[in-house]
């Protein structure tokens, strides 16, 4: 069975399931492999289960005409995506960098959905697997996708782009992100350009934020851009649309251009700024009103411990601890640290991925505290505990929840922000 064949099956199931657990009627069950597990041992389990077909690669476990056998599976969900893209005619956005990129591509989607059916890239389905799974969900009932790309190391994304097809991009920002697979931020950097390349090479067109020197060198060579800015006292670049804020702390209120009609925003600080503004000119671009625009941006509300202000009966906590990176915790802490707040605490987890940079980064942050004055922080993580610091410090986020039991925090503002493994909002128990 050739791909065209595939697909056109797939129009027939157009559910896609990789997990028996999840199996669905009439879906087409995609056995991947990985290093603990190999579905084709469950091709059989997922037909009962009411899968129409399942796609195996190991002849053994081939059944019945219920079983599809290919090379290899997920090469071949990955040319799926790619044939299924090729016969979509509406714009798809991509969305790279290393940090923000969850929640602009949340905050481009509810602007985008005040005029368009969005497709959005459900929670982190951003990689290899993922990405090509998002595409499968759009229908021709879709007027837009935005699509977010995350890479760990170089070549990665030109990989997504050859699947997604993007006829839009946006690279949020270069930063300290997966340095063990980078190997450098120049590493970084030349991973998120090949977004840039692929629109260079297509004819597509990126927004580029002007405030972000190293963003405006390397789309030097683009044809087609729109830059754009979120501007405030002391940074002004200058661009096609033009965000002006009138504060950034504890909310950012901001105002569009030349229109005066203030946007109130449930988020804070300048790197969410950045954030906001790239979904502004994507409004702006794709001819949404500037009342519905701000409609947009107001109606999002942070989730899934991204930026997110949750009010406890004593205290505030302001949470960020979906995943962390030396470039993400800096801008964090800094605004956090501008705070119009008396009482604060900080509470850092581990950041992974950082191969030798490992020590170097978290003695940084300790140092950023300190050169701060943030005095009450909490440090969790092997990482940190190798640091220099006078703070608290802790083996584990749970020997740090042991602790803060006997000792409850109380009347103070709350930030948190560490690695996804090492889940600190296990420490919202004992947080009151």
């Amino acid at each position: 069975m050739n791909i065209a064949q595939l697909h056109a099956l797939y129009l027939q199931h157009p559910t896609i399931c990789t997990d028996t657990r999840k199996v669905s009627n009439g879906c087409l069950f995609f056995a991947l492999k990985g290093n603990k597990y190999n579905a084709n041992q469950f091709a059989n389990e997922a037909i009962n289960n009411g899968a129409a077909y399942a796609i195996i690669d190991e002849k053994e476990y081939e059944i019945s005409q219920k079983t599809i056998l290919v090379n290899n599976v997920l090469e071949t969900l990955q040319q799926l995506a790619t044939f299924h893209r090729d016969t979509l005619k509406i714009p798809v956005i991509a969305i790279v960098g290393s940090n923000g990129k969850t929640s602009t591509k949340e905050l481009i989607t509810s602007v985008l959905k005040q005029k368009f059916n969005v497709l959005a890239t459900p929670g982190n389905f951003n990689n290899h697997i993922g990405l090509p799974l998002t595409i499968l969900q759009i229908t021709k009932e879709h007027d837009i996708a935005v699509i977010e790309m995350g890479a760990n190391h170089v070549g990665e994304n030109a990989f997504l782009c050859e699947i997604a097809r993007p006829n839009y991009g946006v690279i949020t920002n270069n930063g300290k992100d997966h340095l063990e697979g980078f190997g450098s931020m120049e590493g970084v950097a030349l991973s998120n350009s090949e977004l840039y390349y692929y629109l260079l090479k297509n004819k597509g067109i990126a927004f580029v934020n002007a405030n972000d020197e190293w963003l405006m060198r390397m789309s030097k060579q683009l044809q087609n851009k729109i830059t754009y800015s979120a501007n405030f006292e002391g940074r002004n670049g200058s661009a096609k649309i033009t965000c002006y804020a009138r504060t950034l702390q504890p909310t950012i209120k901001f105002y569009i251009n030349n229109n005066g009609e203030v946007v109130t925003a449930n988020l804070s600080g300048d790197y969410n700024f950045d954030n906001i503004a790239v979904a502004v000119a994507m409004g702006i671009h794709f001819k949404i009103k500037l009342n519905s625009i701000g409609k947009g941006i107001e109606e999002y509300f942070p989730k899934n411990n991204r930026s997110e202000i949750i009010k406890k009966q004593f205290n505030t906590i302001y949470m960020d601890a979906y995943n962390a990176n030396p470039s993400s915790v800096e801008v964090a802490l800094k605004s956090f640290a501008a705070m119009p707040f008396a009482f604060k605490t900080v509470i850092l987890g581990d950041m992974f991925e950082l191969g030798k940079y490992a020590e170097k980064e978290h003695q940084n942050m300790v140092d950023l505290c300190k050169h701060l004055n943030l005095k009450n922080v909490y440090l969790c993580g092997e990482n940190y505990q190798k640091t220099r610091n006078n703070f608290h410090t802790f083996q584990s986020t749970n020997d740090c929840k042991e602790y803060l039991k006997l000792n409850p925090l109380k009347n103070t503002n709350v930030f948190m922000k560490g690695s996804r493994s090492m889940r600190l909002e296990d420490l919202l128990e004992v947080i009151n």
